[in-house]
């Protein structure tokens, strides 16, 4: 921790100042808001000059864009804006444009088990937009669904940053764009000059620096029974963690219980060992995302991917009335060293 300022005797005549403005003491700030149907927390060192009121309308704006871009829930939205066309190319917001093109990037590189296209089947399980009361859809239901999925049936254009509508595709970038926005809110606040932060988006977090008292900045993965027991506490710093569960989010109860988590393969929500897939990465973007495809692999493919890609993940695994971590030793190196 830096040494306390020094300060001249009473009426002695003030020296010339001898430290640079951003060495002055950080003051600890605390801030929330509303985002993507959930919450949006920041903790933070805050710089001498700059104010908490800044600092959240820069976080809440960041968030703010990525929703107007990728929400499927917004009606004037660019995603639903592309989800209604007709065939064509359909000009894309440069973010809306990165962002799916990662995602199209990760479905290549699981062989579909994560897909963007996947909407049609999340709003038949009733997941999406138009939620209903639950009940399974039928047997046509599903196939008419996945007639209209298929990651392939996207195109881009990197020159005109232009997606290819076929013509009944619907994006869903719910798995992967609230990542994003904890990104572009730990670039908002960047900009700002501030540089030690911790900022969460529905359980998604970002970290850089220290917290103000010089710790690091801790974050826990969670024994995925709503119990609120910790499997796992790690500090985090220039890095990213998500989690993908099925003890948060689902529907129905007992052997009709489904997680909000879509096969795109089977057209089925996913029912694996997999209890949650927790992943460590520079960029919560793709920590996101990484976590849901792990889920749809499963605990021996999403094992063998994350292993080949040299990927930090932590799998939680039911087995009977307990539970069993599966760890990369990417994510156990990353756990030592911390």
């Amino acid at each position: 921790m830096a040494n306390p300022p020094s300060y001249a005797p009473r009426g002695a005549a003030a020296p010339a100042p001898r430290v640079a403005y951003g060495a002055m003491p950080a003051r600890p700030a605390a801030l929330a808001g509303a985002t993507m149907g959930t919450t949006w927390s920041a903790r933070m060192a805050l710089p001498p000059g700059r104010a908490e009121a800044a600092a959240r309308q820069a976080i809440q704006a960041a968030l703010d864009e990525v929703v107007a871009q990728m929400s499927t829930w917004e009606a004037d939205s660019d995603i639903t804006r592309y989800n209604r066309a007709g065939p064509g190319w359909q000009a894309l917001p440069a973010a809306f444009f990165h962002v799916l093109s990662h995602a199209l990037a990760l479905a290549e590189e699981t062989g579909g088990a994560y897909d963007p296209t996947v909407g049609p089947l999340v709003n038949a399980w009733g997941f999406g937009p138009h939620q209903r009361a639950f009940e399974p859809p039928s047997a046509s239901a599903i196939e008419t669904a996945r007639s209209r999925c298929g990651w392939r049936r996207v195109r881009l254009d990197l020159d005109a940053q232009a997606a290819w509508q076929e013509g009944g595709t619907y994006l869903d970038l719910s798995s992967i764009a609230k990542g994003y926005g904890v990104d572009r809110a730990a670039l908002a606040l960047d900009a700002l000059g501030i540089t030690q932060y911790l900022v969460e988006v529905g359980g998604e977090l970002r970290a850089r620096g220290k917290r103000p008292d010089g710790q690091p900045w801790r974050v826990a993965v969670e024994v995925p029974d709503a119990s609120g027991g910790h499997a796992l506490a790690l500090p985090l710093d220039e890095c990213s963690i998500a989690t993908s569960g099925d003890y948060r989010r689902h529907t129905g109860s007992g052997d009709g219980r489904y997680a909000h988590t879509i096969d795109p393969l089977t057209g089925h929500p996913v029912r694996n060992d997999l209890a949650s897939v927790t992943v460590l990465h520079p960029g919560c973007m793709q920590a996101d995302a990484l976590a849901t495809a792990l889920t749809v692999l499963g605990v021996e493919d999403g094992l063998a991917h994350a292993r080949r890609h040299d990927l930090a993940a932590l799998f939680i695994l039911r087995e009977r009335e307990a539970y069993r971590v599966a760890a990369t030793p990417a994510f156990q190196a990353l756990a030592l060293a911390r």
